[in-house]
C-alpha cells in the first residue's frame, strides 16, 4: 500500500522528485500546498569541486495544474553549496 507521499509522487514531475525530497504537503482553503527540499547531493555539474552544503537559498513559490479541482502551490528550497577550497557559493 502507498502513503500519502508515494501517491503524490505519482503526480508530480520525475525530474522534480529525482532532485527534491517532499518534506510536508497539507490542504488549506482548497488549495494543497506541497513542500519540498533538495537532497543533499551536489549537482553533477560541479562534480569536479568539492562542494558543502549551507543551508538553503530562500523558497520560492510555483503554482502547478490544478488536482481534483484543487489549486497546487509546490513550495521548493534548493540547498546553498559552497565550494570548500574557493569560499564561493554555487
Amino acid at each position: 500500500m502507498l502513503n500519502d507521499a508515494e501517491l503524490l509522487k505519482l503526480f508530480l514531475p520525475e525530474l522534480l522528485i529525482e532532485h527534491f525530497e517532499i518534506v510536508k504537503f497539507e490542504e488549506e482553503n482548497k488549495i494543497l500546498h506541497i513542500y519540498f527540499d533538495e537532497k543533499n547531493t551536489a549537482p553533477k555539474e560541479f562534480s569536479s569541486l568539492l562542494l558543502q552544503s549551507k543551508g538553503f537559498v530562500p523558497e520560492i513559490s510555483v503554482d502547478d495544474f490544478p488536482l481534483r479541482g484543487k489549486t497546487v502551490k509546490l513550495h521548493i528550497k534548493r540547498r546553498r553549496w559552497t565550494d570548500t577550497k574557493t569560499g564561493n557559493i554555487i
